[in-house]
């Protein structure tokens, strides 16, 4: 049995940080009822079609869930959603501050009518001072957070690929609300949880903060190198394969020396004897290994690194990931449904021996919205009055 089938979960959530959290939720067997606005739904539906005519943000967000479309704003819509969070365990929501204060969604008036409800509110900046109403899109919390600053080459400044900060955020409520249930089933009481993405991007920073601790240099920007590893980055073969080296210690680097690029007498030069001084005369001893390894094939190279067990990886483009051999021989891709027809997913990273983790279909919009709502008692004239009313 997944360890959170019986678990409700109510989900007022647009683009990427809360849906993550909540898919994650549902991975586990929660049931998680999300709450979209009728006919457009979380915008995030809509910011491309690369997978069978969707979005890939929702589809990698939204698998799990269904979907309950709903006009907050309208006081039947308000009814309902009272009607809906007296069966809730947790309601997540990432309205901003003001626009949760507006709808009575604070916690002091949620915890006098559910009293047992974990509230759980993700916001950009968090819930309070002055930051707290600024709209804080992905990338302008990299930027606040720092992130910009140590990411990309000495002139140029370089955002992640991926949304980090959401993702940062997403993973920290996840694991803030498994926390808070434990912590129910002891007291018997719910919790107030505040997460912000600055704040969980600040917390994936404390390398750099404190590397940059008391107002000493920062990290240097330099490119997909380590900062302060060294070798540690990228070095191209004879046929311009990419390859990722990393020498992390010693004895590793005096095993590179000897039998990988074969010149021993690197381990003993003074400019290269600590990592301090690799580090700091990088740019020729990057030129002594690209050198190396531009005289060998990219099969000899891995061969020698295996074989001197230095660590290193290829550098994939997406296609190759989706068939890596690794994750295939894992089987960690099945097939879900979607509105656009099946589609493969990533399970879970997490392998518990206990249970297997829950992957449903992504939902199309309001998909639920009639059974969710038959369920809570209404009848087909009743709901077919709120469809006429555009309540849902």
């Amino acid at each position: 049995m997944p360890p959170l089938q019986g678990i409700t979960v109510l989900a007022i959530e647009q683009a990427i940080a809360a849906p993550l959290c909540t898919r994650q939720l549902a991975d586990l067997g929660a049931r998680v009822i999300k709450i979209e606005r009728p006919d457009v739904g979380d915008f995030a539906r809509h910011y491309d079609t690369r997978v069978k005519g969707q979005s890939s943000h929702f589809v990698w967000t939204n698998r799990g869930k269904e979907s309950l479309t709903m006009d907050l704003k309208s006081g039947s819509g308000r009814h309902l959603l009272d009607r809906l969070l007296e069966q809730a365990d947790v309601l997540v929501q990432n309205l901003t501050p003001a626009a949760a204060k507006r709808m009575g969604l604070g916690y002091e008036e949620l915890s006098n009518h559910y009293p047992q409800l974990i509230l759980c509110n993700i916001s950009g900046y968090g819930s309070s001072g002055s930051y707290a109403n600024r709209k804080a899109y992905d990338l302008l919390v990299q930027a606040e957070a720092g992130l910009l600053t140590v990411t990309g080459l000495p002139d140029t400044l370089v955002k992640s690929g991926i949304s980090i900060a959401d993702i940062a955020a997403g993973t920290q409520a996840h694991a803030g609300i498994l926390a808070a249930l434990i912590q129910r089933g002891k007291t018997g009481r719910g919790a107030c949880l505040d997460i912000s993405m600055l704040e969980a991007m600040v917390e994936w920073m404390g390398f750099p903060l404190y590397y940059a601790y008391e107002g000493a240099e920062p990290p240097l920007r330099t490119g997909a190198d380590h900062a302060s590893i060294y070798p540690y980055g990228l070095f191209t073969s004879q046929q311009d394969d990419v390859i990722m080296l990393g020498v992390q210690n010693q004895r590793e680097w005096q095993h590179f020396c000897e039998q990988v690029i074969e010149q021993p007498q690197l381990f003993s030069d003074s400019r290269f004897v600590t990592n301090a001084q690799r580090s700091a005369n990088r740019q020729i001893l990057k030129n002594l290994i690209q050198d190396a390894f531009s005289r060998s094939s990219t099969d000899v190279i891995i061969s020698k690194l295996d074989t001197a067990k230095i660590a290193y990886a290829q550098v994939n483009h997406l296609n190759q990931v989706w068939n890596h051999p690794q994750l295939r021989e894992l089987k960690r891709f099945v097939e879900v449904a979607s509105p656009g027809g099946a589609i493969e997913t990533l399970l879970p990273p997490v392998h518990n021996s206990e249970f297997g983790p829950v992957t449903g279909e992504v939902p199309k919009l309001g998909q639920h919205t009639e059974s969710i709502l038959a369920e809570l008692g209404l009848s087909e004239e009743e709901i077919q009055n709120l469809q006429e009313q555009s309540v849902i």
